[in-house]
């Protein structure tokens, strides 16, 4: 709906996704890949957070931080793909004003939340292999606590001006957004006025944020690897090699989706518009689908709890 004000400009008090342009008579089988990956990452993450609550063994602070890892996955789920299915399913294309910058603001907030629960585990799995006898006295309950409280403060304040800068634009210049998600340079393009800003804060709060992360992450598993090719035991050392191999590429993954998709998207016209749209959607979904699958596979308390889980429900 668009209400007309006095000044001759239009107020937009909702906005319409039409998800892929140039596909509308066809987008909807995209519900066939999207539905069965959301199921599954919903199934996958509940397991594991039951496995984890329930089993006592698993009340350590590695564990923790894959719990907040998956209440992060469950989260973004949730707040994305179910609206993109009702639109295929549905044709259900509008969005309050208030609820798509609802939006924004959690998928702004809680990316780079999982980026920095990324950047912890590697540090746990650092101390871990490279500081084993330590491990006790430096990755404390305190620890995960006040770890906790950094991820959440530090990724709350540096993207909350995202969503705001674009809720305080005019929109005058119509409500049909051309994606699937209410994305901040998608919606802000819908203003009537300069979004330089808006674009300018989306680029440095992201590659900062996601930026510091990975440079950490990638310096973690660097000391990880020299420590792992000292050990004398080569069991040892090719177990710590698949483990940690194994949590680096899903990272890594994590992160290259995310650089895929901003590249895309600059690309422009060279392009077509599909598949940066693509990208943004499969990004909230695919990593959720794999982390717990990947983390549960390869640790073996993790599939031990699982276990134990299925036979109490019987």
């Amino acid at each position: 709906m668009i209400l007309y004000s006095n000044n001759t400009r239009t107020q937009v008090t909702e906005f319409l996704m039409i998800c892929f342009p140039e596909m509308q008579d066809t987008q909807h089988w995209f519900s066939l890949v999207l539905a069965p990956l959301l199921v599954l990452a919903l199934g996958a993450n509940f397991v594991l957070l039951l496995a984890i609550q329930r089993e006592a063994s698993l009340h350590e602070p590695m564990y923790y931080f894959l719990t907040i890892l998956s209440l992060l996955d469950v989260i973004l789920c949730l707040t994305v793909i179910p609206k993109v299915l009702l639109i295929f399913w549905f044709n259900m294309k509008p969005i309050s004003f208030a609820g798509c910058f609802l939006q924004m603001f959690i998928m702004n907030t809680f990316l780079p939340m999982e980026s920095s629960t990324f950047m912890v585990m590697a540090y746990d799995r650092y101390v871990a292999i490279c500081h084993p006898l330590r491990y006790p006295s430096i990755i404390t309950e305190q620890f995960v606590i006040n770890a906790a409280i950094f991820i959440i403060f530090r990724n709350l304040l540096a993207t909350l001006p995202t969503p705001v800068l674009a809720a305080r634009l005019n929109y005058c210049a119509g409500n049909v957004i051309e994606n699937c998600i209410c994305a901040n340079i998608s919606v802000a393009r819908l203003s009537c006025e300069d979004i330089r800003l808006n674009k300018l804060y989306q680029f440095v709060s992201v590659w900062c944020l996601l930026g510091s992360d990975l440079v950490l992450i990638l310096l973690s598993y660097c000391l990880i690897l020299r420590a792992v090719m000292r050990l004398q035991s080569g069991g040892a050392a090719t177990k710590a090699l698949s483990t940690c191999g194994s949590h680096l590429i899903l990272i890594l993954f994590f992160y290259t989706l995310l650089l895929v998709f901003i590249f895309t998207n600059k690309a422009g016209k060279k392009v077509p518009s599909e598949v940066p749209i693509l990208l943004n959607v499969l990004h909230h979904l695919i990593p959720p689908a794999l982390n717990p699958i990947v983390y549960g596979v390869r640790t073996q308390e993790i599939k031990q709890g699982i276990v134990k889980l299925f036979k109490y429900q019987r």
